[in-house]
């Protein structure tokens, strides 16, 4: 696997790809203005992000897009030329950026969709990446190693503006869960392919059965790696209540897990994940309190925010615009190549899935192929090129200009692509539900804030009497009204599968519920293993017959 040393940004001259670099940990006998240097390149990055966020959502632009054009808008007003390492994305955002996704993704709902997901993570990037590497080296003229290497780093998709989008604009459960999904596994089989084929081009040559064997030595033992200390962790943290405590130790986790992989020459990244899958799904229902668990999650997602506000506006400043020009043909081509590697990927491989797994529509691969979108793992993959590859700077600026024309030319055009598909249908019933519930929420509210009025003596009692009364009919109203719409569902109606989301949704959370406080029930010795394991069993087959819209 790919290792580094020390966490840096490069500060270059302009007109310079890269050059001299400054460190962000820089030792106490170096000059001191260094750190003043770096602390106020990162006070003109936060404030730049802050005006990003500030016109994007002024002009309904994604967010990520706009970090990277104004990274472009900026680069030439800055007295140096601010670069990206791929040790500061190896190291540091990217484990912060899997062990966020991994807290939030929920095992069931990923358990409900795992064929898609491992269909398009495992052949799929395979093909994906060798379609593609065909094409580049076609088109391009490429040596076979320069083409896979590329290739390989083509393959990858990032999702950060996806799932952005999918914020914004509603879409159904289990196609975000497939697009999570996708990404978690997508990295971590690209990130051993690009390993072999860099062990390739140092040796010379690997026997088949090699790399079969290397692969799965370094995607099980990562997994291993990730579950030990992932197992570890809840252990620590069910003998603390400080929740600072636990975001330290969550922190530790993430890093750590990455280094532990990489120390151990398995993969880090399939280290973090799983780390993060146990901590995330695990951790919040057994050991900590319902603040804790807030706290974590806040935390966590902050992080993620932050870390990809730095390195979209990094990959801006990284890009030269004279480079980017003088490649443009390069470029056009290998973008070609790669999207013509996704989409022979996507739409093949998810129509088959029918045979085994719940049909994948035929919109949701729309998405899958037009939010294949390039970002920071690709970015940091190309940074770390061998230097003795032939034509390093030619793709390094192929790759640059790529993630570029990615994330403005996809990352602007994607909301529309969704909200043109029209993904989410909701029915009028649906919407009626909505309504009730929203009526049901604001009522019991209501009748809340009336209780804590009267219990410190503002209102009277008769005046309360009287106000709590018509809130009570509200929620009487809209409980019988839901109540008669669920009884008469037609559960083999086309039309009502979308409303039926809403009652699944809740019958997933309440079994979770179960699971629960059946663990909790367990840990606390209440009772014994042999029961909660049953019914934990019973549980989970009910979670996975579950409608995921």
């Amino acid at each position: 696997m790919i290792t580094n040393s020390i966490t840096s940004l490069t500060l270059t001259n302009p007109g310079q790809w890269f050059s001299d670099r400054i460190l962000l940990a820089v030792p106490v006998s170096e000059d001191k203005g260094n750190v003043a240097e770096v602390v106020s390149f990162l006070i003109i990055l936060l404030l730049v992000a802050t005006a990003v966020a500030l016109v994007s959502r002024r002009f309904r632009i994604p967010y990520i897009t706009g970090l990277v054009l104004a990274g472009l808008a900026i680069t030439e007003l800055l007295p140096s030329r601010i670069g990206l390492d791929s040790a500061l994305i190896f190291n540091l955002f990217l484990p912060i950026l899997l062990f966020e996704a991994a807290i939030n993704t929920d095992i069931s709902r990923l358990r409900s969709t795992i064929k898609p997901i491992a269909l398009l993570a495992g052949p799929g990037v395979l093909l994906c990446s060798g379609i593609t590497s065909v094409l580049l080296k076609v088109e391009l003229g490429l040596d076979w190693i320069p083409a896979t290497m590329v290739g390989v780093i083509l393959s990858i998709t990032d999702t950060a503006l996806v799932i952005a989008v999918f914020k914004e604009v509603s879409v159904p459960h289990r196609l975000v869960t497939l697009v999570e999904g996708e990404s978690l596994l997508n990295d971590d089989v690209a990130l051993v392919l690009f390993s072999l084929i860099l062990t390739i081009h140092e040796t010379g040559a690997l026997s088949a059965l090699d790399v079969v064997q290397e692969f799965l030595f370094v995607l099980i033992g990562g997994a291993l790696v990730g579950a030990a200390l992932g197992y570890l962790s809840i252990g620590l943290l069910s003998q603390t209540d400080d929740p600072l405590g636990g975001l330290l130790l969550t922190v530790a986790l993430a890093l750590g897990a990455f280094q532990a992989g990489e120390l151990l020459h398995v993969s880090g990244v399939v280290a973090v994940v799983i780390a993060g899958l146990i901590v995330g799904n695990f951790e919040h229902s057994q050991v900590t309190s319902a603040s804790n668990q807030v706290t974590l999650f806040s935390f966590w997602e902050y992080a993620g925010f932050g870390v990809n506000t730095f390195i979209f506006l990094l990959i801006g400043l990284e890009i030269n615009i004279i480079t980017l020009w003088q490649t443009l043909p390069a470029i056009l081509l290998a973008f070609i190549a790669y999207q013509v590697g996704r989409l022979l990927t996507v739409y093949p491989l998810l129509a088959f899935v029918r045979f085994f797994d719940k049909p994948i529509p035929i919109r949701w691969r729309h998405i899958l192929f037009a939010g294949n979108i390039k970002g920071s793992l690709s970015t940091a993959l190309a940074l770390s090129l061998p230097a003795d590859l032939p034509g390093r700077e030619t793709l390094l600026a192929i790759v640059l200009g790529i993630v570029l024309f990615s994330l403005v030319g996809q990352g602007l055009s994607l909301p529309w692509v969704v909200r043109h598909l029209k993904l989410s249908y909701r029915s009028k019933s649906y919407q009626q539900i909505e309504e009730l519930q929203a009526q049901l929420m604001t009522a019991k509210a209501a009748q809340d804030e009336l209780d804590s009025l009267l219990k410190a003596g503002v209102l009277p009692k008769s005046i309360y009497e009287e106000m709590r009364a018509s809130y009570q009919l509200r929620v009487a109203t809209a409980d019988r009204t839901l109540r008669e719409i669920y009884n008469q569902r037609s559960e083999d109606s086309p039309e009502n599968r979308s409303d039926r989301t809403k009652l699944e949704t809740i019958r997933r959370q309440l079994l979770l519920a179960e699971k629960g406080a059946l663990t909790d029930a367990l840990r606390k010795r209440i009772l014994s293993e042999a029961v909660v394991q049953e019914r934990i069993k019973r549980i989970d087959e009910l979670l996975l017959k579950l409608e995921d819209d």
